[in-house]
């Protein structure tokens, strides 16, 4: 079984090169915004706890968030491996995610970041935004703050996951071909 963990500022590419990457290699893709989005839409207990904090404007906690995750992975026992997006982003989100891979008898493959300059996913932000509807992507100091979040609660998991020798960093400039060959060539020697 192969568990990936996929990397990148907002803006990276993660989700474009995430559709690519399960169909090749048979991953189930878990997308932590998808499942927050099914859980809200579809009124699940959990759906309607992680509402009530983000109503609220604050960050769903990590137990939510786990529960969740962990809920997608139980649904598809038979799966291949599973390409996590989105999560964690957290030192403590990682040690949980440990802990219940290894209550499986899995743990994480690798983790692999798309690289790119701020200046660079800012204009990609900002002209999705012209198409998405997103008001997050229409607005550069919101883009900002959340690559501030990132560098604070997310970057350090690159250190955690380098200490375990399962950091790879993907060059995610270019079109989408030239990324997408970039990390086929990560996951073909995992």
């Amino acid at each position: 079984m192969i568990n990936i963990v996929l990397f990148g500022k907002p803006g990276a590419g993660k989700g474009t090169q995430a559709e690519f990457l399960k169909e090749k290699y048979n991953l189930t893709h878990l997308s932590t915004g998808d499942i927050f989005r099914f859980n809200i839409k579809n009124d699940t207990d959990l759906g309607r706890l992680a509402k009530t904090f983000m109503d609220k404007g604050d960050l769903v906690p990590d137990e939510v968030t786990i529960q969740m995750l962990q809920s997608e992975v139980d649904k598809n026992p038979e799966s291949a491996g599973f390409l996590f997006d989105g999560f964690p982003r957290t030192l403590a989100q990682a040690g949980a995610l440990d802990q219940f891979l290894e209550s499986k008898g899995q743990s994480i493959t690798a983790t692999v970041a798309l690289d790119a300059d701020d200046s660079v996913l800012v204009a990609r932000l900002l002209e999705r935004g012209k198409t998405s509807g997103r008001p997050d992507d229409q607005d550069e100091e919101k883009i900002r703050n959340r690559y501030q979040e990132y560098n604070e609660k997310t970057a350090p998991l690159m250190d955690y996951y380098k200490g375990q020798g399962k950091f790879h960093a993907v060059n995610g400039i270019g079109t989408i071909p030239e990324v997408n060959e970039r990390l086929n060539l990560v996951f073909d020697n995992l």
